[in-house]
């Protein structure tokens, strides 16, 4: 990557909800949905949703820093997920849903460390954080019809129930943010 475009690479549970969201936000260029963290190469969803492989649902967000601060992104992460259930996001359960942060280098593995220590500090969960920060790993694209979901299955139950709820309170309370 250069100084016009960086990777983000986050898990927050189910990567159709986390795609969705950050794909709304301004200086965004690319949201891909993959699998990351885990021990075995090219995993296909079906090994992954199992949960022996290691790996978790993720996004690989291209961004440019010059229209979005990774500190944005971070926040936005934080507010749309729960950063205090282990392996576990409201319905999904498993390692493959953990949150985790997967830096690309020294920088955002800091802003992650202090924004972490921001939000505990300023008690923001009653939980405490169990957000996972990890170096980054080989990312796997799942397979093509994972690939902007939400925008792709608007009528689906999941979409309706789960994802369209999260996109209403980006919209609500990141309106600056978004594109």
């Amino acid at each position: 990557m250069n100084d016009s475009v960086q990777l983000a690479t986050f898990a927050g549970g189910c990567f159709w909800c986390t795609e969705a969201l950050f794909l709304e936000v301004k200086g965004v260029e690319k949201v891909v949905s993959g699998y990351t963290g885990g021990f075995i190469k090219n995993p296909a969803y079906r090994e992954v949703c199992n949960g022996n492989t290691g790996h978790a649902e993720a996004i690989q967000i291209t961004f440019n820093p010059k229209e979005v601060a990774y500190e944005d992104l971070l926040e936005i992460f934080f507010a749309t997920h729960d950063p205090t259930t282990l392996n576990r996001q409201g319905a999904d359960v498993g390692s493959q849903y953990r949150s985790a942060i997967f830096y690309h280098n020294e920088t955002q593995k800091q802003a992650a460390q202090r924004y972490i220590q921001l939000i505990e500090k300023e008690k923001l969960y009653s939980s405490p954080i169990v957000t996972q920060i990890e170096p980054e790993a080989p990312f796997y694209l799942a397979e093509e019809y994972h690939q902007n979901y939400y925008n792709q299955n608007k009528e689906q139950g999941y979409c309706q129930l789960v994802i369209a709820p999260k996109l209403a309170k980006l919209r609500r309370y990141y309106t600056s943010k978004l594109k």
